[in-house]
């Protein structure tokens, strides 16, 4: 089962000999190796490119472990290259190398060189990578699969397919699983063991309990208004002996936009034309994971169909915003709320 992700592609092949490194970033499993090592290896072959001009090396694999060197895999990659065509460097996993910032910046130099980078543990998945790279990054930020991605290689009807994309979520591998219970355990098994433990390892969080709780609550008010200190009252309602403070929580968040399991949508004043500060919304990358915090239990379509159109609103490469208009109502005024204020450069 081949699903083409044509959105990417083309997003990569513009950015061809840019001058740039590439940097694949995005949930874990969310497909970025299948992008930069299938989809966007064929596209080169496929238009001329040589097979010999194409440095592909998986870092995760045991017979490259040499290559882990930062010294190692800077000499093999500059010995690679027999001649002035353009050779494209493809690098999986680079975190798993140390000092890969200043490797990179020193290949970039290289007239005749084009890099892509993808990483996939919580060193790589920090929403501030590309700025180590001082300028010379090019993010692309991958999302798991589109509802018309999923759709694509789904065998069944839309309505059958909805009913499990709003369930099951959009990473690629739970379309592999062939039952429910097989979609439930692999999605249990990523949220509990991959991606919490991806931001506890990066972050050093002492409570790991307080974590998943947080997630818990924002999963369960998905679309809901909220800031750190409505956060911090919900604790307290569920469990007044909890020491968790609002400066936690919002740190607790901002590990979790970093990792990209939730997104923030802030208030925008249409009339106005300025930023609300508070409260805010919450939305998750992934729906499956979502619903994995919650045991499968709330999934009410409205506020998910409301998570997938803003989560595909950012796939499309909008800036999105909760909006807010001032109205009168009689002899009073009212501040009511449109789901999405979208902008896109100058475009609103």
């Amino acid at each position: 089962m081949e699903i083409k992700r044509d959105y990417y592609l083309n997003k990569l092949i513009s950015k061809k000999n840019n001058r740039l490194i590439k940097i694949i970033t995005g949930i874990r499993r969310c497909g970025k190796s299948y992008l930069l090592n299938t989809i966007f290896t064929n596209y080169l072959l496929q238009n001329g490119v040589k097979q010999d001009h194409i440095v592909f090396v998986a870092l995760d694999d045991i017979s490259n472990e040499e290559l882990l060197d930062p010294h190692k895999l800077n000499d093999y990659i500059r010995d690679q290259r027999k001649d002035k065509d353009m050779y494209y460097v493809l690098l999986d996993e680079i975190q798993l190398v140390d000092k890969f910032v200043p490797l990179l910046n020193g290949l970039l130099r290289l007239d005749n060189v084009d890099i892509y980078v993808t990483g996939g543990n919580s060193k790589f998945l920090s929403s501030d990578i590309v700025t180590e790279f001082r300028g010379r990054g090019d993010e692309i930020r991958v999302y798991p699969l589109s509802f018309s991605e999923f759709l694509s290689v789904y065998d069944g009807s839309k309505y059958e397919a909805w009913k499990e994309y709003i369930s099951y979520g959009g990473l690629p591998l739970v379309l592999l699983q062939k039952t429910s219970e097989d979609k439930v355990s692999y999605l249990n098994s990523q949220q509990k063991n991959v991606y919490l433990n991806d931001v506890i390892e990066r972050n050093k969080v002492n409570n790991d309990k307080e974590l998943y709780e947080l997630v818990e609550i924002l999963a369960s008010g998905l679309g809901s208004l909220t800031n750190p200190l409505k956060l911090y009252n919900t604790f307290k309602s569920r469990n007044k002996e909890s020491t968790v403070t609002d400066k936690t929580i919002y740190s607790y968040l901002q590990y979790l936009e970093e990792a990209f399991l939730i997104e923030k949508a802030v208030r925008y004043d249409i009339k106005e034309k300025q930023y609300i500060e508070t409260p805010y919304k919450y939305y998750f990358t992934d729906l499956g994971i979502r619903n994995s915090f919650l045991g499968f239990r709330q999934i009410e379509e409205s506020h998910i169909m409301e998570n997938v159109i803003f989560n595909e609103l950012k796939r499309r490469g909008y800036n999105v915003d909760v909006g807010v208009v001032e109205v009168r109502e009689k002899d009073s005024r009212k501040r009511v709320e449109i789901d999405f204020a979208v902008n896109k450069g100058y475009d609103r």
